[in-house]
């Protein structure tokens, strides 16, 4: 990373929009020691080599530096947890410039989202929803049918990264228990420790939240996770070939075939990418009513066209995308980027660095 003496941080804010006053005020503020220059740019365009000569750490979506331009940058942070929009992108592919996510960040806004999403369909909330507008007190009936509560539920997570383990704290303060699936053993208490940026007092830091822990590659591993008994089934995981259309038909008929026979057909929640899972079959499956339903903020492709069959599947709640919004979000990234710079002035590895090969 060179040398690690950073007198006079320069950092490069490349967006696609201003922020407001505010927000740069509020950064400022944070890094005292450091010049912030925002610089406005269309979304995936490269960033000119003057500015990045001029910068040390640059603090981006999309937005990337040509490597010849960028040997000296001390690291290039993303506002984004996965980097499958720019995987191919010379700096990733040909350069040995430490980049970092923001891995860490989402779980709380996610975790709401999900479970926002289970309880709408869980507690028929709709029915109220519609009622409302319509000035119709209804009858208790017209609630009632099918409504079950999470007490002593099965979630199964996929992926027990920082989102996941948020989304388990805040199933099990509903009474529901949890089941981790990663793909490499985590046999210890340190193997299961989140060795990513943490949100203070949200997460599973120590990995102590599961009920039990699971992992595999293989079809069969998968399989065998999925006949635990969900009641959910939670899909965290980064896009990778390893995990595209990761769960299909022969999942799906899986897990209702181990459903718990009292509760309601299992529900598939993603906040990954779309293309983990096999859209055809997933509206297959929501027909035939394998799954109860499933709650959606990716899809496969985005933005999902109009006349796409998914948006008419039975029990489905799809949003754009939006899960892990809120107005906290860049300000949690920004501290990311303070934590980074003090490592690098320790000369210690770097929180929430890409480990080129890996994907993620």
């Amino acid at each position: 990373m060179g040398d690690a003496a950073l007198p006079k941080p320069r950092i490069l804010l490349a967006f696609y929009r201003e922020f407001p006053a505010s927000f740069y005020e509020d950064i400022r503020s944070r890094f005292p020691d450091a010049e912030i220059t925002p610089y406005t740019v269309e979304l995936g365009k490269r960033i000119p080599g003057d500015l990045v000569r001029q910068s040390t750490i640059i603090v981006t979506l999309s937005n990337l530096p040509a490597p010849e331009d960028a040997k000296h940058i001390k690291f290039i942070h993303f506002f984004s947890a996965g980097l499958d929009k720019v995987i191919n992108d010379p700096i990733l592919t040909d350069s040995d410039v430490p980049v970092t996510t923001s891995s860490g960040i989402h779980g709380p806004p996610i975790a709401e989202w999900t479970v926002l999403n289970w309880l709408v369909a869980s507690r028929n909330y709709n029915i109220t929803y519609e009622n409302q507008k319509k000035h119709i007190w209804g009858r208790n009936e017209e609630y009632a049918h099918g409504i079950q509560d999470h007490v002593g539920k099965k979630v199964g997570i996929l992926g027990y990264g920082s989102i996941g383990r948020q989304i388990a704290r805040v199933a099990i303060s509903l009474g529901a228990t949890v089941y981790a699936y990663t793909a490499s053993p985590k046999p210890t208490p340190a193997s299961r420790r989140d060795p990513h940026y943490t949100i203070p007092g949200t997460g599973d830091a120590d990995g102590i939240l599961p009920t039990s822990w699971h992992h595999g590659t293989s079809r069969a591993s998968l399989h065998k996770f999925l006949s635990l008994g969900l009641d959910h089934i939670v899909v965290s995981l980064p896009l990778t070939p390893q995990t595209t259309h990761l769960l299909g038909a022969e999942e799906f008929a899986v897990l209702s075939a181990n459903k718990n026979p009292r509760h309601r057909n299992p529900y598939l929640t993603n906040i990954s990418r779309g293309k983990v899972i096999d859209q055809d079959a997933l509206i297959a499956s929501l027909e035939k009513g394998e799954l109860s339903g499933a709650a959606l903020d990716v899809a496969d492709p985005e933005p999902l066209p109009s006349d796409h069959p998914l948006w008419d599947a039975p029990n489905v709640q799809i949003s754009p995308h939006v899960s892990a919004l809120g107005e906290e979000y860049f300000v949690r990234s920004f501290d990311i980027v303070r934590e980074n710079l003090e490592r690098v002035r320790s000369g210690v590895p770097l929180i929430n660095e890409y480990k080129r090969g890996r994907g993620y």
